[in-house]
């Protein structure tokens, strides 16, 4: 690979929140059964080191992460979870050979929580086998074999079981998310859980209640009591509560906080995690002191990698002459040839993320945006003298270049507010307009300039943040609106060729975007009479020159062939201009429009049936067919960045990270061959991703007070950390603590897409747990509409006896022979009785997890429903909208169907919905009141908006929601409560409401960011403030088991009580 990087620009600094400071995070500790050791995790590996401290020693390495290291009672092993296979399951060690062994092989998050006294079995909780992202307790035997399901309440979150020493019990946690948002500081409803307690016979009793996020129940050596963390105070610190009796505070940190506690097994000592350090609490003396660790040795850090890559790429541009590519991957800016693609040549070398990139006129330099003291900046590279210049030096971000038709000039967007134009030779600057841009991380901005280079139009949000386009003067003056119209999104700019005419997408959610068009000038109709008639006139005859002879001059690749004509200047009548908007009848959900460079075709990137593809659409005003889209492309991925080659005779884009051309006639796609060689060093990339990730929630969190939190010293509380991680997984994790200092909803950083994972077929059998715990497995359930209950030819109280002819025994999982079966023809040995010899074979095709849990909510809704229709005597319906996605409006409208408009009235349920982004459009359906009916003749009447095809659904309804009704779900509730649409029955929601956004880190990880106030009816935040139920009814843990829904009961007799009222009215 070429190297063409500037020294200019190997000096682009950013602040370093930590300067040189470096410290290694030692977490999830647990002390042996000897009392003499202590495992723990340290850059995303297994140490040990001394109970009294000193220096530690590695036990377990790998690529990976490891977590949750746990000593068995008899000191043989240690267990612990690993993601290695990539989905984070059970792995054991045997600590006198280091012999290894993996233990589960489902897809969902396997996390260990305990061992069995008699070390035979572990504890874990895992989200596979749940409906949505709710946990289930089993246990899996040492020596292999299908996991045990100890605990299944279905939808409720179920995690850290914990056994008695006389393992008579278990202790755990139960409700809330705080399993897998334990790292934020604070909380919301959401975070809030209990501890429960069942016993072997299956009695259940509640040791605490909600209101606090009280984790990690472990039990004293007697039985006696239970020992926690809970912040119920504030602060997380430890707790005991005794079977019978108060809770009492151990502990008293007044900062800092206590996480991932572990109790020896002597019953003596409580081993937690405290600000990335180990801390250890003596019971009996009620005394807690740090454990002083020094690493000693070299783990398998992550050393530097040189990849040659083919894809990734997510942002590119063609040069204006069409021979050079310019795009960036991992962060950094390559070019290439067009034509012939080939080893990339790399120009920016930088541990900060180059964005925008664009390439000037004479197609020579690129410009593209840089951080520099924390803010982005532009800069310019020219391939002539290989050199880098910055464009602008404020102490605001400017970022988002757009550059003149004629080269010279420069508009761009400074802190999100500002539109500046600036002279790209003499680098004068002026600001032409203020307005609401946005930038960063939740921007769309759309600057487009005349072909005259006399104006600029530009995208911006106003009065109800409705998204519209103005015009000003490059020179400065007036800034003018063009467009009125009142849809949210709105941008992709594009000025026609001839200057008359503007063209932009505009748009509401849910609904298609449209091509808006804007003229300039009155446009005035081209007439087929005129073609005709310019048939008959005289063709104009240049008097011919004879030329004087001149030295011939050999011609450059840059060589001008003939002087270009100057562009006419644009003419705006702004008189009626409110008036001249209308939309090109193009029938498709356009996401981009592109221009072809003779201003005659129009490239649309659209989608149909989720599906999103390229469209032409003919601008020619002298065509003799009015258009018509045409389908260009015809495959899955997404259409990114869509350009039209210099001659207009193929088209550019990106598609699932890569560069692809297109020819237009024949619509024959082809890959550009391009590799990228990219170096990737953790080791000196892992800061900037810590500063990147601070400097995200610092310039877009919603809330300019970070929530009252310090956010300058929550950076430099983890930066040594970060700077010590060993691991991009132990950033991760390090990141995550960051942002939970915020104590914000919808905040946290997962790892790049397409992180590796193994995947295990679903059949739709659940097995009963006490022949699993023999080896056995015994069918319990089928889920309907699954590949065993399509198949017909299985029935309960059956056993499956092999899996393509491997038998059960209780040494074999059966998730592992599942491995990589999805949509491959797998043989199952049905048998009557655990014998192989009555068996028969049923062969089945498995479906993936995400298949499954969707056919375990199907049968979960059709539960309820018949609950409903059974407490009712069949006098109401019920809905329940899983989430607030379109997917579920729709299934909304599905649902509704004819037998539920038949009822009385309808139970609404948004018990453990997810929240989405369609509350509005939900409560549409429940709000529209009858107001006249319309009768065909020999008909029955029908209510006029049904008729006319509005959804509606003019019947009495009563709400359920509970603590994980959350985002969306709360602001269905709050809207349905301000419109007094009926009662609401169940528990607070989450409190957990802000609009959230996306981004990626350098390295590609996820970072969510909650970038948007959601206030209620009186102006107050709703962050943090859970909507209240006008009924509060919580259900009690064993409640589904015994076919019981408190929750519904209270609601169908709250409803019914009120439709019988009012009759009686």
């Amino acid at each position: 690979m070429k190297n063409l990087v500037s020294t200019v620009l190997l000096a682009i600094a950013f602040i370093n929140l930590s300067g040189q400071t470096s410290l290694p995070s030692f977490t999830e500790p647990a002390l042996s059964p000897s009392g003499d050791e202590i495992a723990f995790v340290s850059g995303g590996d297994i140490w040990t080191v001394s109970s009294k401290g000193g220096e530690a020693r590695l036990l377990v390495v790998s690529e990976s992460f490891e977590s949750r290291p746990l000593y068995s009672p008899d000191g043989k092993y240690i267990a612990f979870t690993s993601q290695r296979s990539g989905n984070g399951d059970v792995y054991i060690i045997r600590l006198d050979n280091g012999e290894l062994k993996r233990l589960t092989f489902d897809d969902g998050l396997d996390e260990v929580s305990a061992w069995t006294p008699d070390s035979g079995w572990i504890f874990f909780s895992t989200t596979g086998k749940e409906i949505s992202g709710m946990g289930d307790v089993f246990k899996v035997s040492i020596l292999g074999g299908t996991p045990v399901l100890l605990l299944d309440e279905p939808y409720t979150n179920e995690f850290f079981a914990n056994p008695s020493g006389d393992g008579n019990a278990i202790a755990f946690n139960a409700r809330g998310v705080a399993s897998r948002q334990w790292w934020r500081r604070g909380h919301s409803h959401l975070d809030e859980s209990e501890i429960w307690i069942r016993k072997n016979n299956g009695e259940l009793s509640k040791v605490t209640d909600r209101g606090a996020k009280s984790l990690w129940p472990m039990w004293s050596k007697d039985n006696s009591s239970i020992f926690y963390t809970s912040d119920r105070d504030g602060i997380e610190n430890l707790w005991s509560q005794p079977l019978n009796g108060a809770a009492k505070k151990l502990t008293t940190f007044t900062n800092g906080r206590v996480l991932w506690p572990s109790m020896s097994y002597d019953g003596k000592t409580i081993l937690f995690e405290r600000d990335l350090t180990i801390w250890k609490y003596d019971i009996a003396s009620t005394k807690a002191e740090p454990v002083t660790i020094i690493k000693k040795g070299s783990a398998s850090a992550p050393l530097s990698i040189v990849s040659k890559l083919t894809n990734q790429f997510n942002e590119f541009a063609l040069s204006p002459d069409g021979k050079k590519i310019a795009f960036i991957v991992k962060g950094e800016v390559f070019a290439v040839s067009a034509k012939d693609g080939g080893d990339a040549v790399r120009v920016t070398s930088s541990l900060q993320p180059e964005d925008d990139i664009t390439w000037t006129g004479d197609s020579k330099s690129i410009i593209y945006s840089a951080s520099t003291s924390s803010k982005r900046q532009l800069f310019s590279y020219s391939f002539d003298s290989r050199s880098v210049k910055q464009l602008t030096n404020s102490a605001y971000h400017n970022e988002f270049p757009f550059v003149s038709p004629d080269g010279k000039s420069l508009a761009y967007i400074r802190d999100g507010k500002e539109l500046h134009v600036m002279d790209i030779a003499s680098g004068t600057d002026k600001r032409l307009a203020t307005a609401y841009f946005n930038r960063g991380a939740v921007a769309s901005n759309s600057v487009v300039w005349s072909p005259d280079n006399k104006w600029i139009a530009f995208a911006s949000s106003g009065v109800k943040s409705f998204r519209n386009i103005s015009i000003v003067s490059a020179q400065g003056g007036e800034v003018r609106p063009v467009s009125f119209l009142s849809n949210s999104f709105g941008g992709n700019l594009i000025w026609a060729k001839e200057g008359k005419y503007l063209l932009y997408l505009s748009r509401q959610r849910t609904e298609s975007g449209q091509v808006a068009r804007i003229d300039l000038v009155p446009q005035t109709p081209l007439f087929a009479e005129e073609r005709f008639q310019n048939l008959f006139s005289d063709p104009v005859v240049e008097p011919k020159v004879t030329p004087e002879a001149k030295p011939s001059v050999k011609k450059t690749d840059d060589a001008i062939a003939e002087k270009p004509k100057d562009k006419k200047s644009v003419t705006i009548v702004w008189e009626g201009i409110q008036q001249r908007i209308s939309f090109l009848p193009i029938g498709l959900d356009a996401n981009s429009i592109t221009l072809s460079n003779d201003g005659k075709t129009l490239l649309v990137a659209a989608a149909v049936a989720g599906q999103e593809n390229l469209y032409t659409w003919s601008l020619d005003p002298s065509a003799k067919e009015a258009p018509v889209a045409k389908q260009l492309t015809s495959t899955p991925g997404g259409k990114n960045s869509p350009v039209f080659s210099s001659d207009d005779k193929d088209v550019f884009y990106l598609e699932q990270g890569r560069i692809q051309k297109i020819n237009i006639e024949s619509r024959q796609a082809k890959g550009v061959d391009i590799t990228a060689e990219v170096e990737t060093n953790f080791l000196t990339q892992k800061s900037a991703m810590y500063q990147q990730a601070w400097e995200i929630q610092r310039d877009n969190f919603y809330d300019t007070a970070y929530h009252g939190r310090d956010w300058n010293a929550a950076g430099k509380k983890y930066a040594p950390y970060a700077n010590g991680a060993g691991s991009p997984d132990e950033l991760r994790r390090i990141i995550g603590l960051l942002l939970g200092e915020l104590n914000a909803s919808h905040s946290g950083v997962s790892a790049p897409n397409g992180s590796a994972i193994t995947a295990a077929g679903r059949i739709g059998l659940r097995f009963e747990s006490s022949a699993v715990e023999k080896g056995q497995l015994k069918i319990k359930s089928i889920i309907p509409l699954s590949p065993a209950a399509v198949s017909g030819n299985i029935k309960l109280g059956e056993y499956v006896v092999a899996v393509d002819d491997t038998l059960i025994t209780s040494s074999v999982n059966y998730d592992k022979l599942l491995l990589n079966k999805i949509g491959k023809r797998v043989t199952l040995k049905i048998s009557p009785t655990t014998s192989v010899k009555e068996a028969r074979s049923v062969d089945l095709k498995p479906v993936n997890m995400a298949t499954e849990k969707g056919l375990l909510y199907k049968e979960w809704v059709a539960q309820q429903r018949d609950y409903v229709h059974k407490k009712s005597n069949g006098r109401l319906g019920y809905v329940h909208m899983f989430d607030m996605s379109s997917e579920s409006l729709n299934q909304l409208y599905f649902d509704l169907d004819a037998e539920n408009h038949a009822r009385e009235g309808v139970v609404v349920d948004v018990r453990n919905n997810n929240g989405g982004f369609v509350n509005a459009y939900a409560l549409d359906v429940f709000s529209r009141k009858a107001y006249m009916t319309m009768t065909i003749r020999g008909l029955p009447s029908a209510p006029a908006r049904t008729q006319l095809g509005q959804r509606s659904l003019e019947l009495p309804t009563i709400l359920l929601i509970n603590q994980h009704s959350l985002s969306d779900a709360e602001d269905f509730t709050e809207g349905y409560k301000t419109l007094q649409l009926g009662k609401v029955v169940g528990e607070p929601t989450g409190g957990w409401i802000i609009y959230t956004s996306g981004t990626q880190l350098i390295d590609g990880s996820n970072l969510r960011l909650p970038f948007i106030r959601i206030t209620d009816h009186e102006g107050k935040n709703m962050e943090l403030a859970p909507r209240q139920p006008d009924i509060k009814v919580s259900r009690a843990l064993g409640e589904s088991g015994n076919k019981v829904d408190t929750q519904l009961d209270t609601a169908v007799k709250e409803l019914l009580g009120d439709i019988d009222s009012n009759k009686k009215k």
